[in-house]
């Protein structure tokens, strides 16, 4: 007989019934506008964050995220649920051993390879204790049951004391495909004022659509799901949506105490046409040199627009001179929540902050040479034992490349493999520019690569 874990809240926070269920449930996808609920999604959502009460006060929230994966059932087989828990304190992450929950519309099957997969990592325990009484995983599943179709396994993953990088690390190993939802569980401000509730709720929404990973558990319960999904998130290039916010002042409770809730999800923006891609380049050309010219008191040009700048983004400005030497190059790896001033930002900090150059100076302006590499989202490399066995994880001329170790980290671009065709001599100038001997080796040593598309472009033959 499969082991099951039974319904802990069937009756309380929703109905034990299941047409009831059912019902309630349906009325709170229902109550979504068809056109609202499809959006303009060619693949279904990545992650969303959901509201985790009573339906009766955070259903109609939580139906606006749900409401948004029904197109998509049948392609969603695989959801991977995470939440803060309410009852019993785990240090980590706990998973359960049991091989199904229950609701009253039925069983939900645990995804028991996608727990092994995690069995090797510290952070993750097995505990039945955990999820015994947790609502904040269980109040989803109805919502999944029906908007799915019950055609998806479960990974519930309850998230105790847990900095950001133990989650993402447990997120990045089941991340998958369109096949996988990320769904996050988690509350806003609890017990203000109605007032007062709203301002601290929009600044916590603000927050989260940035991607940031410093959220407070004061401002959404579920902080420590939160900060590490959001890590992974900025990783993999996620831009987020908000779909509904409110607190039980609106729906069913009254204004002198109330808790926020809020939906939203979040995509991985469409892959761009070569049209496109010619145009967001020319955009971040263009802010890069006025940024420089504006600084140097020159002529500016005009601007073109595009949709992407205004969302987050990782960029490296690079300037050579005019016999193509280099003259500066910043970037951040983490990049910003907006693309627009990361790259602004990083043109005059690589022509006036790079420290291993004279700021520019207005009579180099003529013929420098000004190129933006846009980064992919990292991907974490399978530690190695050897820096030769690392360096054949290197894909030479295609990835940008990560170092980190005991707080010494450093990037080279993907341009660096012209002048460094070897992955073992890429690797030691890498190791070399984290401050590390180029010989040095470590199994605790991480890498990451990423992906870059480059835009090139030498500026006007103007004069100071």
């Amino acid at each position: 007989m499969p082991a099951i874990r039974p319904a802990a809240v069937a009756g309380s926070f929703y109905p034990a019934q299941a047409p009831s269920l059912r019902a309630q449930v349906l009325a709170c996808l229902d109550e979504v506008a068809p056109e609202v609920a499809a959006g303009q999604a060619r693949a279904p959502p990545k992650m969303v964050i959901v509201p985790h009460a009573g339906y009766v006060y955070s259903g109609p929230i939580a139906g606006h995220a749900y409401a948004r994966l029904r197109p998509w059932a049948g392609r969603i087989r695989r959801v991977v649920l995470a939440g803060p828990t309410h009852r019993v304190a785990v240090r980590g992450i706990a998973v359960p051993s049991v091989d199904a929950f229950e609701t009253p519309l039925g069983l939900v099957p645990i995804d028991r390879e996608a727990c092994a997969a995690l069995a090797d990592l510290a952070q993750v325990v097995e505990d039945d204790r955990v999820h015994a009484f947790e609502h904040s995983l269980e109040v989803q599943l109805p919502f999944l049951q029906v908007a799915l179709g019950g055609t998806f396994s479960l990974l519930p993953l309850a998230v105790g004391d847990a900095d950001p990088e133990a989650v993402a690390a447990v997120l990045e190993r089941v991340w998958g495909g369109d096949e996988t939802l990320i769904a996050i569980s988690s509350d806003l401000s609890h017990y203000l004022g109605y007032e007062q509730a709203c301002r601290r709720d929009r600044e916590t929404i603000r927050r989260l659509v940035e991607l940031a990973t410093d959220l407070d558990p004061h401002d959404a319960c579920g902080a420590h799901a939160l900060n590490g999904a959001l890590t992974a998130a900025r990783r993999h290039g996620l831009r987020a949506e908000l779909l509904d916010l409110r607190n039980s002042g609106d729906t069913a409770g009254d204004r002198e105490r109330v808790v926020g809730y809020a939906a939203l999800a979040f995509s991985a923006p469409a892959p761009a046409r070569a049209d496109d891609a010619a145009a967001l380049g020319e955009a971040l050309l263009s802010r890069a040199r006025n940024a420089i010219a504006d600084a140097l008191h020159l002529p500016l040009e005009a601007e073109q627009g595009h949709p992407a700048l205004a969302g987050p983004g990782a960029v490296f400005v690079t300037l050579r001179g005019r016999d193509g030497e280099l003259r500066g190059c910043i970037g951040r790896l983490e990049g910003g929540p907006s693309l627009e001033d990361e790259v602004r930002h990083n043109a005059q900090a690589a022509a006036f902050d790079d420290p291993r150059f004279a700021p520019l100076r207005a009579r180099e302006w003529a013929g420098l040479a000004v190129s933006v590499s846009l980064l992919g989202a990292p991907e974490p490399l399978p530690r190695a034992e050897s820096l030769d066995a690392a360096a054949r994880l290197l894909r030479p001329g295609v990835d940008g490349v990560v170092v980190a170790w005991h707080g010494h980290r450093a990037t080279l671009l993907p341009q660096v493999w012209g002048q460094l065709p070897e992955p073992v001599e890429f690797l030691v100038a890498l190791l070399r520019k984290a401050g590390l001997r180029g010989e040095f080796w470590d199994a605790d040593v991480q890498l990451q690569r990423y992906e870059v598309r480059c835009f090139d472009a030498r500026a006007d033959a103007r004069g100071p």
